[in-house]
Order: C-alpha cells, then structure tokens, then sequence
C-alpha cells in the first residue's frame, strides 16, 4: 500500500473517532479527557513495541526527538483540539484544525525542498479547499447540541489554531527520523509509543501540580471508559503509526493534505448523527477532495 492511502486511512479512522470524543471530552473536560486517553494509548503501544523487541533501534537522541514531538503535538496540539471541540463542535473544530495541511506544506516546501508543482499543486488546491468548503458550508448540523458555542469565539479559534499549528510541528519534526536511510531500523510503534509515553507524562505532571484544569469535571463511569479506549486505539494507536509509516515513504506536504481529508469524511458520519443531510454546498466540497485527493495520488 503506498504512503498516500496509508494517511487517507489515518484520515478516516480520525473522522470516526472524532465523533466518539464529543462525549467523554465534554464529560470529563479536556485535559482529563487527554490525560486517560494517553495513558491507556501508552500502555497499548509499549505492550506492542515490547512484544515486537524493537527499542534497541531507537537511540537516545531519536528517543528525545520522538519524546518531544509527543510533548508538542500530542499533549499540547491534542489538548487544544479538545478544548476547541468542547467549544465549537467537531464540525467546526474539524474546519480550524484542517489548516495543520496549510502549515505542513509551507514547512515541507521551506525545511525539506519540497515541491508542489504541476498537477500535484492543482490536486493540493482542491483538496484543501475542499476540506474548508465541507465545514464551513454544512450549517444544518448547528441546529443539533454538538455544534453550539459556548464561549467567547476568539478563545475557540485561538484554540484551533493552535491545535493545527501544534500537530503541524509535532509532523515535521518526525520527518527527518523517518525518511532517512541510516534510520530505516526505526519501528513505527516504538516512535508512537515514545510519543504517546512523553504526552502522558505531561499530563501527569500536569495533575499532580493540583492546577483546576487538570481535574475532571465530572467521575469516569465503565462506558465512557470504554469509549476512550476505542477511540485511543484506533485514533492515536493505529491511525498515527500509519501516519508515520506515510512519513517515512512521502513528502511531508502531501501527507499532510491527505489526512487533512477527515472534516469531509465526518460529513456523514454526522447526518447519521444529527439526522439532517449535508447542504449541497458540502457534498460539492466533497467532489473537491476527491480530485484533489486522486490528482495527489495518482500524479
């Protein structure tokens, strides 16, 4: 399977999951909701990446690279997205965390030499207008609980903003560790695992200092529990190990406009949902991204 389905895969697996965290995260608040999710997320991996017998190939130095991408994108960038979602809804948390493909790219083309030129470039252009399109114009799905606003709007797109700007950093520090030859030896789920430990810690940290934000709003129950752990699994477990296999083999531009692809596939998901269909204006987005995505793919 080539490096661009690998990250259309981890887009949808982030499109169903997405959904799945509406409830828990506005349960528990953020950063408990976080907090749970990568410790049951680190547990999962490490016991992979043990049974697997593949840490001798990470040294130290990479072992920080991971670890701090963890810290960066996952308990700052994935915090964020939460906080953001519990404000605005996955629809429009969704539309502000898709702008990551944006800040990609421009890393990509400025730290790697990357290009998007030609049909790749056309086939970039519609697929992230594409994805903005899909969320901004499905405004059925405001009628239903998920998509109120609560709050002041400015700390929302702050929030979302800043959560795509994380992911982003916390992407393109792992390209160098994943492309190059002399670290073709590195597992994947060891990286994730290094990754998901460094947020966890965090989070614990985090905790113990007694800060307010840091306590759950309300006690975890078994289905909430059950949740979170489905939605870790197949989110970060899963869906960010194929996104570093994507690293390893494609542009970091290119891979990052492929998984930004999940506010479109949570279209449906959410008409499933809220019962009311997408407007026309979404579906005709949803066109876009398909091209963009096969010009991308096929180019």
């Amino acid at each position: 399977m080539s490096y661009e389905w690998l990250a259309l895969l981890a887009a949808c697996l982030w499109a169903g999951t997405s959904l799945i965290s509406v409830t828990p995260s506005r349960h528990l608040g953020a950063f408990a909701y976080s907090r749970w999710r990568m410790g049951l997320v680190s547990f999962m991996l490490i016991s992979a990446s043990l049974y697997n017998n593949q840490w001798q190939y990470i040294s130290l130095q990479q072992a920080s690279w991971f670890a701090l991408s963890g810290f960066v994108g996952v308990f700052v960038g994935d915090t964020a997205l939460f906080a953001c979602m519990n404000r605005f809804g996955p629809r429009r948390a969704s539309l502000l965390f898709a702008c990551h493909a944006a800040f990609s790219a421009l890393f990509g083309v400025w730290l790697f030499n990357e290009q998007l030129l030609g049909w790749s470039l056309l086939g970039a252009a519609c697929l992230f207008g594409g994805v903005l399109l899909a969320v901004s114009f499905g405004r059925r799905a405001e009628q239903h609980s998920w998509e109120s606003i609560t709050g002041p709007v400015y700390v929302g797109l702050a929030l979302g903003l800043a959560a795509a700007l994380c992911q982003s950093i916390g992407t393109v520090m792992l390209k160098p560790l994943m492309s190059q030859p002399e670290y073709s030896q590195i597992d994947p789920v060891a990286g994730s695992a290094i990754r998901m430990l460094s947020a966890f810690i965090a989070h614990w940290l985090f905790w113990l200092s007694g800060h307010k934000l840091a306590r759950a709003q309300r006690p975890l129950n078994r289905r909430l529990f059950v949740m979170i752990a489905s939605n870790g699994f197949l989110a970060m477990a899963v869906g960010m190990t194929l996104m570093l296999f994507a690293l390893r083999y494609g542009d970091v531009s290119v891979v990052a406009l492929l998984s930004s692809t999940s506010p479109v596939l949570v279209l449906p998901l959410l008409w499933l949902v809220t019962k009311q269909a997408p407007t026309r204006s979404a579906w005709f987005s949803a066109g876009l991204v398909v091209i963009g995505s096969g010009l991308l793919i096929f180019s």
